[in-house]
């Protein structure tokens, strides 16, 4: 009943995305069966903090990074339970826990690897018969590559774009994004524009019967599996070897803009980051990439040791 409750409230009070729901919804399922198998408890509010402390030592199996997002999920939850009085204090409180995540910088794509997939995907489309199911596909395509890097969007936002949320023209796309937040990103390059008003030509009645913009075969709303799919594929077919996913692209976008000097607040406001200290990890990939470009070609490499 509990459990239930706080997914609900997640999905219509807080309208957290389906990937958190998700998580949250595997993470307290998981420390409920522990909680039954271990200690014999069917009820939530019965948990003291002596059986969290034992989860926590049984969760320790896992990666920082998962184990502190499960702890994460029990805070919440039971920061819910609190709010709705389900019970009279917090377990949690006066547990120390501190996992240290290293952090890993975000992989990026270098422009040559860009071009190298909008290249690939215009090769297809050549290729393509016009009144073909995959030549319209690959207009598709090119015009979701197109708006992630022009934007930096989240997948999820990409996939829950609505054409009303596009000016006409398209040079503007109005995105909800976490915590409800609303920001208008400008679309100012002309190739991206082609890409959009391509693929609106092609599917405008459909478009405007379904009212999200990107969709599938089926003329539902594309899923953000098939957009990672989707990426994945013409990344591998372009001739990269690592993995590449749509959040490539957002890291690509702020670091590109970053090395244009571009305002942190400024990229901090695009990505829609609740705080300018998330935005802060693309200076160091930045700073990063400036080493590598000026140990390969700084001009002291050309003088010799004579």
């Amino acid at each position: 009943m509990y459990l239930n409750h706080f997914v609900s409230h997640c999905k219509i009070e807080k309208k957290l995305s389906e990937k958190t729901i998700e998580a949250y919804t595997s993470d307290l399922k998981q420390f409920r069966k522990y909680i039954r198998e271990e200690f014999d408890i069917h009820d939530f509010r019965l948990i003291q903090r002596e059986h969290i402390k034992k989860h926590l030592v049984h969760i320790n199996k896992y990666a920082p990074r998962t184990v502190k997002r499960k702890i994460a999920t029990l805070k919440v939850f039971y920061s819910h339970l609190l709010y709705e009085d389900c019970i009279s204090e917090n377990p949690f409180d006066k547990i120390r826990i501190n996992i240290r995540v290293q952090k890993s910088l975000p992989s990026v794509l270098s422009l040559n690897e860009v071009a190298a997939i909008l290249k690939k995907l215009q090769s297809q489309k050549l290729g393509a018969l016009k009144t073909s199911m995959r030549y319209r596909q690959i207009v598709r395509d090119i015009a979701i590559v197109e708006l992630l890097f022009a934007t930096g969007i989240r997948v999820s936002e990409l996939c829950f774009l609505k054409r009303s949320n596009i000016h006409s023209d398209f040079s503007t796309i109005k995105i909800l994004g976490k915590g409800n937040k609303e920001r208008i990103i400008p679309i100012t390059n002309g190739e991206t524009i082609n890409a959009l008003e391509d693929y609106y030509r092609l599917f405008q009645e459909k478009i405007n019967q379904n009212s999200f913009f990107f969709i599938n075969r089926l003329n539902h709303r594309i899923s953000e599996q098939s957009v990672r799919h989707l990426i994945k594929k013409i990344s591998q077919e372009s001739g990269i070897k690592r993995g590449i996913t749509p959040h490539v692209f957002r890291h690509t976008f702020a670091t590109q803009l970053l090395e244009a000097n571009i305002n942190i607040r400024y990229i901090q406001e695009l990505l829609g980051h609740s705080s300018v200290n998330i935005t802060q990890i693309y200076t160091h990939v930045s700073h990063q990439r400036t080493s590598e470009i000026l140990k390969l070609n700084h001009p002291r490499n050309l003088i010799s040791h004579n």
